[in-house]
């Protein structure tokens, strides 16, 4: 059952409704111990500044004026970008996997296509209206209980579906006051027992996430909210996968620069990450994090000091259950007849291998399973060893 925010939200309570009937309290454990995050940024990220390939020898020539100068070093061929620090520690730490030329099999360049057939997990934009991660939720063993989490203000495509979930958002509003609360509660009670039990579900779900900032601006917000995934997924009776996103990756100007919105984006994204995994604690060990866009960027730069929609781009993997350490990449190369179109990174991975990988070797799904949750016209190969043994 799809559940979104209700009237409640609008009271101020700054609480997002749980699936209708299923209270956020008194469940049982969940069958698995294992935690996943996806990390969705919206607007193409520029997967070229973010884990740039500074050893290709087209590199300086293809990103002319957008060339990191000083990438945090991971092979003799990829690096991270400067901002990416705590994500570099990960790295080192054998808890990141950078995921270089990937793609989903979206080949046009249209935000809005592009992000449904991300989310729909099916080979077209808008080929379902279901998402795949609550159709992945639909194969895993559970209690009855939301074991989804969406962090956002409403429900997402990828989080929509037949598996029960829940969603929560800090309040833009000033709290109300506990006798407010339970006045509404009362009355609820009286008159409506579907909306009593949606308010109850809200109020257990504000409780969890209780402590978390809200109307802040930048990584403070995005940080605020990794820490509420946390919170969700910390607790032993809580949800198993959450979903974050960040949008604001769309650089058509002036994209170079310390302060430029990319800079600014993947610091944002570099202390969300380390606050994700402060708030897990010892459940980092459990949890796999992906991060991934809808498309990359054009590897020249336009006119205005930035760069256009493009093809294939980056897919991070982190946490601590990831057999880290390692850049994956069937490197096509920036030289101009290796580029798809004669302007973008040509892909050669597809994202659904990395999400089949870990959705088999670190959720436990297989087989059927796995092709319930991504349907093709042509097998999917899971990508193998990304989960520690």
């Amino acid at each position: 059952m799809l559940t979104r925010r209700h009237a409640v939200s609008l009271l101020g309570a700054g609480l997002a409704v749980g699936a209708a009937g299923l209270p956020r309290v008194a469940f049982a454990a969940a069958d698995t111990d294992k935690r996943l995050v996806v990390v969705l940024l919206r607007g193409a990220m520029d997967g070229l500044s973010a884990a740039p390939p500074y050893g290709d020898p087209d590199y300086e020539r293809a990103r002319n004026g957008l060339a990191i100068a000083s990438p945090l070093k991971l092979d003799a061929t990829f690096g991270l970008h400067p901002n990416l620090g705590g994500m570099k520690q990960l790295y080192d730490a054998g808890e990141l996997i950078v995921v270089h030329a990937a793609a989903t099999p979206y080949r046009d360049r249209s935000h809005f296509d592009g992000q449904n057939l991300l989310e729909n997990g099916s080979e077209q934009p808008y080929g379902l209206d279901t998402g795949w991660l609550n159709r992945a939720l639909t194969q895993m063993p559970g209690t009855g209980k939301p074991l989804g989490v969406a962090l956002n203000s409403h429900m997402p495509l990828m989080l929509r579906g037949a598996a029960p979930v829940t969603s929560w958002a800090p309040s833009l509003l000033p709290p109300p006051d506990g006798d407010t609360v339970e006045r509404l509660a009362a009355l609820y009670g009286e008159t409506d027992p579907l909306l009593a039990s949606n308010f109850a579900a809200a109020q257990g779900a504000n409780g969890v996430a209780m402590g978390t900032s809200g109307g802040a601006s930048g990584y403070q917000a995005f940080a605020g909210l990794m820490t509420a995934a946390a919170k969700f997924l910390g607790s032993p009776d809580g949800e198993r996968i959450a979903m974050v996103e960040i949008g604001g990756w769309d650089t058509h100007v002036n994209q170079a620069g310390a302060f430029s919105p990319l800079s600014t984006n993947l610091l944002t994204l570099d202390r969300g990450l380390a606050a994700l995994k402060a708030g897990l604690g010892p459940v980092w060990k459990d949890t796999a994090v992906l991060i991934v866009s809808e498309f990359g960027r054009t590897v020249a730069m336009n006119g205005t000091q930035g760069t256009d929609h493009g093809t294939a781009g980056v897919v991070f993997a982190a946490g601590g259950a990831l057999r880290g350490g390692r850049v994956l990449a069937d490197w096509p190369g920036l030289r101009p007849a290796a580029l798809y179109q004669a302007r973008d990174l040509m892909p050669t991975t597809d994202f659904r291998g990395i999400a089949t990988g870990v959705l088999r070797d670190h959720m436990g799904l297989h087989g059927a399973q796995l092709a319930a949750v991504f349907p093709s016209a042509s097998p999917i190969r899971p990508r193998d060893g990304l989960i520690r043994a």
